[in-house]
């Protein structure tokens, strides 16, 4: 055996495997769960990969709205603007005798919607990009706090909320007034679709709740008392403009993240009772006609004045350009509601909708249908979380998992709080070390903490080699 074989060897014993990012829909973690670390030995390869991801997702902040190179049409830096993604501009009729600029385009043709196709120029303002990433690192550092202890991953935490809502140069004004503008002569405001831009609200509620929960030291009383003033704000725009409005009667998977979105934050301004309200109204609501009786995600129409540019029908989430997307995608939002309710004390998962359907329901219909060339592994989390909810008692979705991906859902970030679920036996074989060590020690709350720092060096070195944030593609109608 050569010397560069044995150190290849060597070193797939010592280092964890690398699991590529996943830009996860949407989530609402338990804080009591992650702060009482009564973790299962199964899920110290996700640990391990929550350390790496926090590290990697870390590289490009703090972010801020003020950066984007376009201002709003508002003319004032801290408003945060996105455009369109599916919305293409048509100048054929303009009259136009030179090339027009893009500047001028953007402004002059009109603009139409070609559903599914992706306008990569929309990614020109990139605000949306930036709040997805700080969303994601807020969760991942947070987590990785309450797992090793470390101030360092607290620190950043605040760095970023601080960075994105609260400093005097980088904040964002508390609104979407110009969130997924159309552009065009007619498109220079936002449309209501533009919510859908914020929906991680409710990956950074469950991270800067572990923080406050667990008493971090740098998570301090002016920080949380600035930012819930700011979010305070943000509420009455989301429950009073007209195009928040609109995306919240959207039947489809807008609707869905909308309600994620504004429950996620009147939970965390402390307004308990307004949140329950709000994943009440949900369930009995747009909920009711979201699954069929076979399980599949039915015909709804996104809600739009017909006077508005892009106005448009939308077909089933099932028909879509992408339809094994779309299921996955509102069956995220329909966990997390139900996540978030159930930590309110609503008891959602067994909820019928008219059709007498379940999200069990619902995610037992999508793992009957072929991804086509879609990605599948948008759906693995979603069915780890109605695995860890509802049972498993026959390895129905254990053997799903195995089957399409192998051990991958162990590794996966997911799986730490997605429990109780099988790991199939995977974690003892992926980390035999590890998984000798006491619980206690390697959730932060024993001295057998060894090594543990070199986590953030070898994350940083994996996030450089070959950990690539999913910060810009969110997914849109």
């Amino acid at each position: 055996m050569s010397c560069a074989t044995s150190t290849l060897l060597f070193l797939a014993t010592i280092l964890p495997a690398v699991h590529s990012f996943v830009n996860y829909a949407n989530d609402f973690l338990n804080p009591d769960y992650v702060l009482a670390k009564n973790y299962s030995q199964t899920t110290i390869p996700a640990q391990n990969t929550i350390r790496q991801w926090a590290e990697s997702s870390s590289a490009g902040g703090p972010w801020s709205v003020t950066t984007k190179p376009y201002l709003a049409p508002s003319g004032d830096r801290h408003d945060y603007m996105s455009w369109a993604p599916y919305s293409w501009p048509n100048c054929t009729g303009v009259g136009n005798t030179t090339e027009l600029t893009p500047q001028q385009i953007w402004t002059t043709c009109p603009y139409i919607t070609r559903d599914g196709l992706f306008n990569p120029d929309a990614r020109t303002v990139n605000n949306i990009g930036d709040f997805d990433s700080m969303a994601n690192a807020v969760l991942l550092n947070s987590l990785a706090w309450a797992i090793e202890g470390d101030s360092v991953y607290s620190s950043r935490v605040a760095t970023y909320v601080q960075a994105w809502f609260l400093d005097a140069d980088t904040y964002m004004n508390p609104n979407l007034n110009y969130a997924q503008m159309a552009r065009g002569p007619q498109g220079q405001t936002g449309a209501h679709t533009g919510i859908l831009d914020l929906k991680s609200m409710t990956k950074l509620t469950s991270g800067v709740l572990i923080l406050r929960e667990g008493k971090a030291v740098e998570w301090t009383t002016y920080i949380d008392t600035q930012f819930n003033n700011w979010l305070n704000l943000y509420i009455e725009w989301l429950e009073t403009a007209t195009i928040a409005l609109q995306e919240k009667n959207a039947a489809n998977n807008h609707g869905s993240f909308y309600y994620n979105q504004l429950a996620s934050l009147q939970l965390l301004v402390n307004d308990n009772i307004s949140a329950q309200s709000t994943i009440e109204e949900y369930f009995s609501g747009i909920y009711m006609g979201q699954i069929a009786a076979n399980g599949d995600q039915v015909r709804v129409m996104l809600v739009r004045p017909r006077e508005h540019p892009s106005f448009k029908s939308q077909p089933l989430e099932s028909a879509r350009t992408r339809p094994y997307h779309y299921r996955a995608y509102n069956l995220a939002a329909m966990i997390t509601n139900a996540r978030i309710g159930e930590y309110l004390g609503i008891f959602a998962w067994n909820k019928t909708t008219t059709a007498g359907a379940t999200i069990q329901a619902a995610a037992d219909y999508a793992m009957t249908v072929a991804p086509g060339s879609e990605d599948p592994t948008e759906l693995y989390p979603d069915i780890a979380a109605v695995a860890a909810t509802y049972g498993d008692p026959v390895n129905k979705y254990r053997d799903f998992l195995v089957k399409a991906n192998g051990s991958a859902y162990v590794v996966d970030a997911s799986f730490f709080w997605n429990q109780p679920f099988s790991d199939n036996g995977f974690a003892a074989a992926l980390n035999p070390n590890a998984m000798s060590t006491s619980a206690e020690s390697w959730s932060g709350g024993g001295e057998n903490r060894k090594g543990l720092r070199s986590w953030r060096a070898l994350g940083m070195l994996y996030g450089a080699c070959g950990i690539v944030m999913a910060v810009s593609f969110v997914e849109f109608l």
